[in-house]
C-alpha cells in the first residue's frame, strides 16, 4: 500500500507546509527573545532542592521496601499434637452474652 499523494493535492500541501514552518520576518520571534532558554540562579536553586528531596524520598522508600516480607501468603499451618486428656473432656459451647433477658420468673 502506497501513501503517495495525487499531483493535484501534493503542491498545495507542500506549499502550505513551507508557509507554516517559516519564522515571521517582522522581528517577532514568537516569544523567543535573547534570554530564551536561559535559567536564573533561583531556578537552579529550586532544581537542586528538588533533587535533594528526591534523594531523601528514595532513601526512605528503600528502607521501607527492605521491611516488606518476601511473600504475603499465610505460613503453613503447623500440626498440633492432640492431647489425650483434651479428647476425653466434653466441650461446652458458651452462649453469647446478650442484654438482660426476661424469663417467667422475672415477671
Amino acid at each position: 500500500m502506497s501513501l503517495t499523494l495525487p499531483a493535484g493535492v501534493a503542491l498545495p500541501v507542500t506549499a502550505s507546509a513551507l508557509v507554516l514552518t517559516q519564522q515571521p520576518g517582522n522581528g517577532d520571534n514568537g516569544g523567543q527573545g535573547e534570554d530564551f532558554g536561559k535559567s536564573s540562579p533561583v531556578g537552579f536553586l529550586v532544581l537542586i532542592l528538588f533533587l535533594i528531596a528526591v534523594a531523601f524520598l528514595v532513601r526512605s522508600m528503600t528502607k521501607h521496601l527492605k521491611r516488606v516480607p518476601a511473600s504475603f501468603d499465610d505460613p503453613p499451618a503447623e500440626e498440633k499434637p492432640e492431647r489425650p486428656e483434651a479428647a476425653a473432656e466434653p466441650e461446652v459451647a458458651e452462649k453469647p452474652a446478650k442484654g438482660p433477658s426476661t424469663t417467667k420468673a422475672d415477671s
